[in-house]
């Protein structure tokens, strides 16, 4: 049976495991520090894998076609812009590697093993130091011209709410409004957040679901991240969603168990890796 080596690439760590399955895996953390010395960290860890699957930040240009495939684009990491994830790791540890974003790679392993289990269609948010999304279409991730960027949709400011936002392209876009450093910098560390810091985010991001559910119309939303984990988050969620919905278009899949969180924890974007590995060899 083939063992897979699977990647979570992460702006401030980097997670590495190999298995076949996520009971199998137990991750190990690098630093994520330069392109360099992270990456060959990465290849160091994977000895004796038959494939690779990363799940990587971005932007990443994930088109096949192109020549700058597997290679980190317009990045806000310093120093990481113009990486050539995809050929390093292939390079170094041999043997064929898929890639996806971290957040599709999420939604692959939920779709796989955890919370979107049995579905067609599902989407995966995260809410933390950003907020991205990806998804998970008859078993193919979410991709085209480029990547989902669900965590720049506009929103409307909540009333009395000043901040002017984190995002530094678009300022107060829903990443720029509720991530977890746009909290910080209105409520002070997590240890701190209480119920006002919950109706505040979900404020936000109940907008900006509901354009996903107009837009992709999924069977099951997958919210994770560090402010996720805001005690009673994903009810309060599921309550702002149904008011933001307001009837339209009415159907009763949104009104119990649409949005939950993680079934694999924190193991989603590596699970996803294990897919993307298989799906290489392929």
């Amino acid at each position: 049976m083939a063992v897979y080596g699977t990647v979570e690439l992460g702006g401030t760590k980097t997670l590495v495991a190999s298995g076949t399955h996520p009971d199998d895996l137990t991750p190990i953390s690098i630093p994520t520090t330069t392109p360099e010395e992270t990456l060959k960290s990465v290849v160091n860890a994977l000895s004796g894998v038959d494939a690779v699957g990363i799940a990587t930040f971005g932007p990443v240009e994930l088109r096949k076609g192109f020549d700058s495939y597997g290679t980190l684009t317009s990045t806000p990491k310093p120093g990481w812009s113009g990486t050539r994830v995809l050929d390093f790791v292939q390079e170094g540890v041999g043997v064929p590697v898929g890639l996806d974003t971290d957040v599709n790679g999420a939604a692959l392993g939920e779709y796989r093993w955890g919370a979107g289990r049995g579905l067609d269609t599902i989407v995966y948010v995260t809410v933390g130091t950003g907020i991205g999304g990806g998804g998970v279409v008859g078993g193919s991730t979410l991709r085209a011209l480029g990547h989902p960027e669900m965590g720049h949709v506009v929103v409307r400011r909540r009333p009395g709410d000043e901040y002017p936002g984190r995002c530094p392209y678009h300022g107060d876009c829903l990443e720029g409004m509720a991530s977890g450093p746009a909290i910080t910098d209105r409520y002070g560390p997590h240890e701190e957040w209480d119920g006002e810091v919950l109706g505040l985010a979900t404020f936000y991001l109940a907008q900006g679901l509901r354009d996903i559910v107009y837009v992709l119309s999924p069977e099951r939303v997958i919210v994770g991240g560090g402010v996720s984990r805001i005690d009673g988050f994903h009810d309060a969620l599921q309550s702002a969603l149904t008011q933001e919905l307001a009837g339209y278009p009415g159907m009763s899949e949104h009104r119990a168990n649409f949005i939950v969180p993680p079934g694999l924890g924190d193991l989603s974007g590596l699970a996803g890796g294990l897919v993307l590995a298989e799906t290489s060899l392929a």
